[in-house]
């Protein structure tokens, strides 16, 4: 019996071949996957997930793990050899316990209702992407997603307490915990969150909630470098309780958003853009100290202006301008996400910006990144006459040797995937790759889980 009729027999209607196969299954939000799939299971429960892990184990078969499909590294893509296990039927909110504060949930559960449950329950789910209302928390707990709340709440991982995931040979791996303190032994969730699909499959998280704030309040400051970026992150580190985001755009990204957007927010562009946001609770004298704040540091010249936004209409024209949709449309678009100490991110991007352009000369290059968290993102585009295959790869060469001579890391919050991997040792030495791979070989000895991503095969 081949491993397909094994699985129909076993799954039925959730094994989708031929023609049912939808094209979405062929490349994650990169673009870069060519292959559709041998065929895709769509499980319903943890126990279809592992019914079908024990039969791709026993015959070998190689499987990917997909969820929303908004990966940015190749981590989800299949080839043609592949088996797709799908979690999108895996939705749903099982319990929000409100004297724990947690939140237990299907791996297929979209981010974005996660968080309006939570929201309706009181509480405040802190994991926040702009691609929230498509992406999954399974997901999002494999690639240990970073986001626009890590300077309050941290990254994916720090809000997970328990977890459930199936091993390659179909174990359960079961720790729905909800303590804060647990230590008894080896934090084997820890395994799972960031491994990108090659260690297990997440099928179920208990996920922290937060106190609901109030409301928030958001400002557009004007700077005139990148020693003032970090000056004006320090003082607001020290003087704004409730320090929720801090993300700064440089002149090239904040003025090609603006215009694409057809917004004016300061009468000479800046050198630097940021938006402040501050979660208030409610109390009396929330946005005069807030007020104060942004005056303060006008006066000792951190700041050559500031808006409040007056409401959230212009809190999310603000935020428009930041998530930078408009660069979507640009042609060749490569999205590039590190990670680097915060004091040499402004010396890191001018030193990119100018080699990328000087092998680009016609390039759109452009810089944005949540700073606090050490995080910089660059859009780099060239018209498709100039694009080819060697394009990427160069830009990679150039982006991730600079990336090394600063000590920095390859991938912030994106994943390693197919698209990183050969990068992985500019951030990682050998002894750490080697070690990945003796965990590897340990969960997964067939290889059959995600293989070729992050390591590579063996």
């Amino acid at each position: 019996m081949t491993v397909i009729e094994e699985l129909v027999r076993s799954l039925g209607e959730a094994v989708l071949t031929g023609d049912r196969i939808s094209q979405r299954h062929r490349s994650d939000a990169s673009l870069t996957g060519s292959s559709l799939p041998k065929a895709v299971i769509r499980p319903a429960s943890v126990a279809d997930v592992a019914a079908a892990l024990i039969i791709c184990d026993r015959h070998r078969q190689s499987v990917v793990p997909q969820g929303g499909m908004t990966g940015l590294a190749g981590g989800a893509n299949p080839n043609a050899a592949d088996i797709v296990i799908s979690l999108e039927r895996m939705t749903g909110i099982e319990e929000i316990d409100s004297a724990a504060a947690t939140m237990t949930v299907l791996a297929g559960t979209p981010l974005e209702m996660a968080q309006r449950a939570a929201e309706e329950a009181g509480f405040l789910l802190p994991i926040d992407l702009g691609a929230r209302g498509s992406c999954q928390i399974g997901g999002n707990l494999a690639t240990n997603a970073g986001g626009i709340r890590v300077i309050r709440h941290g990254v994916t991982r720090d809000n997970v307490l328990g977890l459930e995931a199936v091993l390659a040979d179909g174990t359960v791996l079961s720790s729905l915990n909800k303590m804060v303190k647990n230590n008894t032994g080896y934090d084997l969730r820890q395994f799972f969150i960031g491994s990108e699909g090659t260690l297990g499959i997440i099928t179920r998280a208990v996920l922290r909630l937060r106190p609901l704030p109030a409301g928030r309040l958001t400002a557009l400051c004007a700077l005139g470098s990148y020693a003032d970026v970090v000056a004006l992150l320090k003082r607001a580190q020290q003087q704004l309780s409730g320090l929720s985001a801090y993300e700064a755009m440089w002149d090239s990204y904040f003025g090609f958003n603006c215009a694409a957007e057809g917004l004016q927010f300061f009468e000479t562009p800046p050198a630097f853009a940021v938006i402040i946001e501050r979660d208030t609770h409610g109390l009396d004298g929330d946005r005069e100290a807030f007020e104060a704040f942004l005056g303060q540091v006008l006066e000792d010249g951190l700041i050559g202006d500031a808006l409040i936004a007056q409401s959230e209409k212009e809190a999310q024209a603000f935020w428009r301008v930041r998530e930078g949709h408009a660069l979507d449309r640009l042609p060749y678009l490569v999205n590039l996400d590190l990670s680097l100490p915060i004091g040499a991110v402004g010396s890191f991007a001018e030193k990119c910006g100018a080699a990328l352009r000087d092998a680009f000369p016609s390039a759109h290059v452009s810089f944005f990144g949540h700073v606090a968290d050490s995080n910089l993102h660059i859009a780099f585009s060239v018209e498709d006459a100039d694009a080819d295959a060697e394009t990427l790869h160069e830009v990679d060469e150039i982006v991730y040797a600079l990336v090394g001579c600063y000590h920095g890391s390859i991938s912030a919050e994106h994943g390693i995937g197919i698209l990183k991997r050969d990068f992985l040792d500019r951030s990682r030495s050998p002894a750490e790759i080697e070690i990945m791979r003796r965990i590897k070989t340990a969960l997964d000895p067939n290889g059959i889980l995600n293989p070729g991503k992050v390591l590579g095969r063996s």
